[in-house]
C-alpha cells in the first residue's frame, strides 16, 4: 500500500511539472511569434479568475446538477455510521453524506477542503453493496478529500485554461497578421518564419496534449485514491469487489453528464475503448485497479 501511495503521489507531481513546462513552452511562443506580450498574463488572470469562482462554489453547482439530497439518518444509518467512523479514522472533519435517488452504483467526493467537503452515493450503491465493498467505496472517496484531489484538480483546470487562450489567441493573432513585424535583415526574416510555423503548431497541439495530462493526472489521482482508500480500511478486497460490482452493472446514471463524470469512482458514461480512447480516459482501466489492490 505505502508503494503504491508513494509511486503515484510522484507520479501526479512529475506529471504535473510536465504540464508546467508545456505552458511556458506555449507562452515563449506567443512571445517570439506575436506583438502582444500582454496576452500570457492576461490568460493567466482570467483562467485563475475562472478557476476560483467554479472551486468555491463547486459542491453547491455539482449537487444541483445531480439531483442529490441530504442523506437522512434514519433512513441512511449505516451509510453516516461509515462515513463518520472512516472520518475519525482519517482523521478528518466528518463530511457531509448526499445521496442520489438512482439505482445504478456510484458516489463522488466534492467540496474545496475537508472542512466543506461531500461525499456523495447513489442509492443504487447502498443497496447493492455489502458491508465492507461500502466501506472500500467510501474510504477511496475519504482519500479524495484528505488528499485535496479538488483543489489539485483546480490546479489542473486553470493550466488548461491557460493553454486554450493561450492557444486560441495565437491563432488568431497569426490569421489577423499580428506576428512579429518584418525585418530587412534576411536572418530576422528567417527566424521570424520559423517562429511563425512553431506557432502554429503548438497553437494546434497544446490543446489536445492539455486534455491529454488532464486525464493523465486524473487516473494517477484515482489510483492514488484507491491505494489511500485501501489503506484507511485496512481491506483492500472491499474497494476491489466494489468495483467490480460497479463496472459489471448495466444500469446507467441518470443523473451523470460529462460535465461531472470525472469525479465518479467509475465513469458512468460507459467507455468506448481502444488504445486511442483511453489516452483521454479520466479513470484507469478497471481491472488495472482491480489487480493493484488484489495485490496489496
Amino acid at each position: 500500500m505505502y508503494e503504491q501511495i508513494s509511486s503515484n503521489i510522484w507520479k501526479s507531481w512529475g506529471l504535473l511539472f510536465v504540464f508546467v513546462a508545456i505552458v511556458a513552452a506555449i507562452g515563449v511562443v506567443f512571445w517570439h511569434s506575436t506583438n502582444s506580450p500582454w496576452a500570457v498574463p492576461i490568460a493567466v488572470t482570467v483562467a485563475v479568475v475562472m478557476a476560483v469562482g467554479s472551486y468555491y462554489n463547486s459542491d453547491k453547482i455539482i449537487l444541483a446538477m445531480s439531483g442529490a439530497r441530504p442523506a437522512e439518518k434514519p433512513e441512511f444509518a449505516h451509510l453516516i455510521n461509515s462515513v463518520e467512523g472512516l472520518a475519525i479514522a482519517a482523521g478528518l472533519p466528518t463530511p457531509r453524506v448526499y445521496v442520489i435517488d438512482d439505482s445504478a452504483p456510484n458516489a463522488f467526493a466534492t467540496g474545496r477542503d475537508p472542512q466543506h467537503a461531500v461525499i456523495c452515493v447513489t442509492t443504487g450503491l447502498v443497496e447493492k453493496m455489502d458491508r465492507v465493498e461500502l466501506e472500500g467505496v467510501i474510504g477511496h472517496e475519504m482519500s479524495h478529500v484528505k488528499n485535496y484531489d479538488i483543489r489539485f484538480a483546480m490546479l489542473v483546470v486553470v493550466m488548461v485554461g491557460i493553454v486554450a487562450l493561450l492557444s486560441d489567441w495565437l491563432l488568431r493573432s497569426l490569421w489577423w497578421g499580428g506576428g512579429r513585424g518584418s525585418s530587412d535583415d534576411d536572418e530576422d526574416r528567417g527566424s521570424g518564419a520559423i517562429w511563425m510555423v512553431v506557432a502554429v503548431v503548438v497553437a494546434i497541439l497544446a490543446p489536445i496534449s492539455a486534455v491529454l495530462m488532464q486525464a493523465a493526472l486524473s487516473r494517477q489521482r484515482e489510483f492514488l485514491a484507491d491505494a489511500n482508500g485501501a489503506l484507511l480500511t485496512r481491506y483492500p478486497q472491499g474497494l476491489a469487489s466494489a468495483l467490480e460490482k460497479i463496472a459489471a452493472d448495466s444500469e446507467p446514471l441518470e443523473a451523470a453528464n460529462k460535465a461531472t463524470a470525472a469525479l465518479y469512482i467509475y465513469n458512468p458514461l460507459k467507455d468506448i475503448g481502444g488504445k486511442v480512447n483511453s489516452l483521454f480516459d479520466t479513470h484507469p482501466p478497471i481491472e488495472e485497479r482491480v489487480r493493484r489492490l488484489r495485490a496489496m
